[in-house]
């Protein structure tokens, strides 16, 4: 039997005409583990570039999705999408408002539980007061989110939308802008998160190279330190 020594992705000729298509929206993927054969023990957030997060809701691949929620409009948001293409769900856009009118606090995020059959949706609700979520409202939320995961695990697994590139539940740092994917991964990762996490749509534009977990790989922080 012949060894390969360059892998083969398609039958027939399929490796030769991908090499020739010319992609819009795309991203690298970059590998940060080694081939050895020594599982990884280190926790990680799985990062599911390529994926489509209503895809995998609908066909049963989570038990439970972590988004946003305001106390005003959702018709937006991904939570009145699920509970809509669900046959069986009983929630609609103004009873997922209405719902949430209930629990807003003026300035402390609440998480509020949604049961749309198959889903359980918990969701983080922005402060009255707050016009945007803040990076500390994230931060209470996920360590709230976590919590509630590890004393059910029903809920389990578990996937999260990236919070970026929202309108009416925007995110943003202290500096009023919006805060980078590896800052939002850092603020799970460390309220103790360790689900799914999708990014943005919008994140397809970028030809930067992609890791598929977080934490990153050292070599990065070595990079950003001048090294190699």
């Amino acid at each position: 039997m012949a060894i390969r020594t360059h892998p083969t992705i398609y039958d027939g000729d399929g490796d030769r005409l991908m090499e020739a298509v010319q992609v819009g929206d795309h991203v690298t993927l970059l590998p940060d583990i080694s081939s050895a054969k020594v599982p990884d023990q280190t926790r990680r957030l799985r990062i599911m570039w390529g994926q489509s997060l209503l895809d995998d809701l609908l066909a049963g691949r989570y038990r439970s999705l972590i988004c946003a929620v305001n106390a005003h409009d959702n018709s937006h948001g991904i939570i009145a999408q699920v509970a809509d293409l669900l046959p069986t769900s009983q929630w609609t856009e103004p009873t997922i408002t209405g719902h949430a009118a209930q629990f807003v606090q003026p300035h402390h995020v609440t998480v509020v539980k949604y049961d749309l059959d198959i889903i359980e949706v918990l969701a983080l609700l922005r402060p009255r007061e707050h016009e945007h979520m803040s990076l500390e409202d994230l931060e209470r939320g996920f360590k709230i989110v976590a919590e509630m995961l590890r004393r059910r695990s029903s809920r389990l697994p578990s996937a999260s939308v990236s919070f970026l590139g929202a309108s009416a539940n925007a995110l943003v740092d202290g500096q009023g802008n919006e805060p980078t994917f590896e800052t939002v991964l850092r603020t799970m990762y460390e309220s103790r998160y360790d689900g799914d996490v999708y990014p943005a749509p919008y994140m397809w534009e970028s030809a930067t190279g992609v890791y598929a977990r977080y934490p990153f790989p050292v070599s990065l922080d070595r990079m950003r330190e001048g090294g190699f």
